[in-house]
């Protein structure tokens, strides 16, 4: 592994714990605190978030493989950032127009994992 890709690694494994904390957080901290609806859009943040993190640490992994690797990071690490960050914002009362945020993550996602099929698909130094 070279430094990219133990940074790719080491960046999912942060997501992933923030993940569990946030989860925790929300299970723990929250509960009976926010409303049942803004208790569901932390959840869904954290579920993208774990996700997310895998993926990013699947890229990791296979980084020297992968062309485009650093987009398809750069895109996962943006959607968790501007998707899950708008949500978490959200289910903590921010203004409705944090709102207006989260497609720009969604779109972040779709932008990375598009990227990843493409580059797995355009990758022929395993090629049968």
């Amino acid at each position: 592994m070279d430094r990219t890709d133990r940074l790719l690694c080491a960046l999912a494994a942060v997501f992933g714990a923030l993940g569990v904390a946030f989860g925790a957080f929300g299970a723990h901290a929250l509960q009976g605190r926010i409303e049942p609806a803004s208790l569901q859009v932390w959840h869904t943040a954290v579920e993208y978030q774990f996700w997310h993190a895998l993926a990013l640490l699947v890229v990791g992994l296979h980084a020297r493989a992968l062309p485009f690797s650093r987009f398809i990071a750069a895109g996962f690490c943006a959607g968790t950032i501007l998707f899950c960050g708008s949500l978490y914002a959200l289910a903590l009362g921010a203004p409705r127009m944090f709102g207006a945020i989260t497609p720009l993550g969604g779109i972040a996602f779709l932008f990375a994992w598009c990227l990843l099929a493409f580059s797995v698909l355009r990758n022929r130094t395993n090629a049968d």
